[in-house]
Order: C-alpha cells, then sequence, then structure tokens
C-alpha cells in the first residue's frame, strides 16, 4: 500500500512538473483559448520566424513557440529526437520569461547549426546552468521577429510555453498541446506511429 501510494505522488509530481512555463508562474499549465484553430495555425505558420529541425521535406509541420529560458520547453526539445525523422518541427522563439529569452532566442535564430545549438541550450537549461551565453547586442530583426512572434502567441489566448500547433497526421485536423509531454504521447498527438 505504501508503494503504491509512494508511486501516485511521484507520477503526480512528474505530472507537475512537466506542465508548462508562463510569465506569471513557471510551473502554470493553461490551455490556449483560441476560436479558431484553423486560422491560429495559418498565422503561425506565415507570421513567426523560426528554425526548422527533422524530415525537412515532411508534408506536415508542427510549429512550438518556446522561450529559451523554460525547463518545460528543453524537456519536449528533448521528448521530440526520437519523431525528428517523421515529422519537420518549426521551433519558434518568444520571450516572456526573463532578460535572457530574447538574446538566447536570438543566438539561435541567428545560428549557424540551430540544432546543434538548441542541443547545447536546452541541456544547460535542464541542467541548471541558465543556457547558452549569448550577446546583448541583437539585430533589430532578429529582436523584431521574437517581439512579433510572443505578440501572436499573446494574440491566442496562449499563456504559458512550450504551445505546440500541428495537423494532425491522418485527419488533418489541428491539433495544439501546452506543455511538455513524453515521446509516446506527442506521437500520438500528432497521428504518428511511436517511435
Amino acid at each position: 500500500m505504501k508503494k503504491t501510494s509512494f508511486t501516485l505522488l511521484l507520477t503526480t509530481a512528474l505530472l507537475l512538473s512537466i506542465a508548462g512555463c508562463s510569465p506569471q508562474d513557471a510551473t502554470t499549465k493553461s490551455s490556449a483559448t483560441t476560436a479558431n484553430p484553423a486560422q491560429s495555425y495559418a498565422d503561425v505558420a506565415a507570421k513567426t520566424r523560426g528554425f526548422t529541425v527533422g524530415a525537412l521535406m515532411s508534408a506536415n509541420t508542427v510549429y512550438v513557440l518556446f522561450d529559451p529560458q523554460c525547463p518545460h520547453c528543453g524537456h519536449l526539445w528533448q521528448q521530440a529526437q526520437p519523431l525528428l525523422k517523421k515529422v519537420k518541427f518549426v521551433w519558434i522563439p518568444v520571450a516572456f520569461i526573463n532578460a535572457k529569452s530574447t538574446p538566447q532566442g536570438a543566438a539561435l535564430l541567428a545560428a549557424a547549426n540551430p540544432t546543434e545549438l538548441m542541443s547545447s541550450h536546452e541541456a544547460s537549461i535542464l541542467a541548471g546552468t541558465g543556457g547558452i551565453p549569448a550577446s546583448a547586442s541583437i539585430p533589430s530583426d532578429i529582436e523584431a521577429a521574437i517581439k512579433a512572434n510572443t505578440q501572436l502567441l499573446t494574440s491566442m489566448g496562449v499563456e504559458s510555453v512550450p504551445y505546440l500547433i500541428a495537423k494532425h497526421s491522418q485527419t488533418g485536423q489541428v491539433v495544439t498541446n501546452t506543455g511538455a509531454m513524453e515521446t509516446a504521447a506527442l506521437a500520438h498527438l500528432l497521428g504518428l506511429e511511436s517511435p
């Protein structure tokens, strides 16, 4: 009986720890209040700037809006890795957690190899060491892009990250998720076979 209670407590703690980051509370998980998911998908596809990883020729694109200072975003980054051969991800930096968010997002957008830099960055975030060093001198176009990404996220009623928006690979319906998730759950949400 004690082992069952401990397992339940541990599972609950794990679920709470992988929720999402918001400007108000880093452990709050919220759901988007977008009235028209198809329009939100089109807006994210057309109006944001990010970097692409995974199956570049995939017909289906998964958009992930993330704050570089969010550990839940780091968890989703790691859990998405086994799916990179099956789907194209576009990681879109936003900035609302702290002063490091914009410079780190800018460094990722400007990187020659954003996949490698993002892997290093997220490993540092998850280790509690703050992420990659980034210059406070940010090109104005990149700073404007991150600001626009953040404004779009807010305009959709999304209050925490990571925020994922994609089309289900089998039904074509727009699916969304706020917060981190495990690889199998992510594959299921996207309509993919588990890796």
